[in-house]
């Protein structure tokens, strides 16, 4: 009687370990990318008071203590550049306006910013405070 060999298994490369492998380190990357970004902004000291918060999609005026204005964070710009830029997305988006004033600013340079805004048609204005109890 003759014996029958069995052959031998075939070899098989499982993929799912390898998957989850290569999953596992595409999120470690992702997430230390993440906090590895440097958020650019500028610090404002900004004013305590009651106020609300504004969730929609704004445009951001900084006013630093230099009394250099920024728009949206980016480079200072003159009062008339922000004014202008204001104006047209204002008019273009319909989006509302945050003022940035930081505490050692002059409050006279906001307030001319304010009377300007409000002359060139632009009505959804509001400062920003902290809610912090003064």
């Amino acid at each position: 009687m003759k014996l029958v060999k069995d052959a031998p298994p075939k070899s098989r490369v499982e993929m799912t370990p390898l998957m989850d492998v290569v999953f596992l380190l595409l999120v470690f990357f992702i997430y230390a990318f993440m906090t590895m970004t440097v958020q650019r902004g500028v610090k404002v000291d900004l004013p305590k008071a009651d106020g609300t918060i504004e969730k929609a999609r704004t445009i951001r005026i900084v006013l630093t203590e230099n009394d250099e204005f920024l728009l949206d964070g980016r480079t200072p710009m003159t009062s008339k550049a922000v004014i202008d830029a204001v104006r047209l997305r204002h008019e273009t988006l319909g989006l509302p306006v945050v003022i940035s004033v930081d505490r050692q600013a002059h409050a006279g340079i906001a307030l001319e910013l304010l009377a300007r805004l409000r002359a060139e048609g632009v009505t959804k204005i509001t400062y920003q405070v902290d809610k912090s109890s003064p």
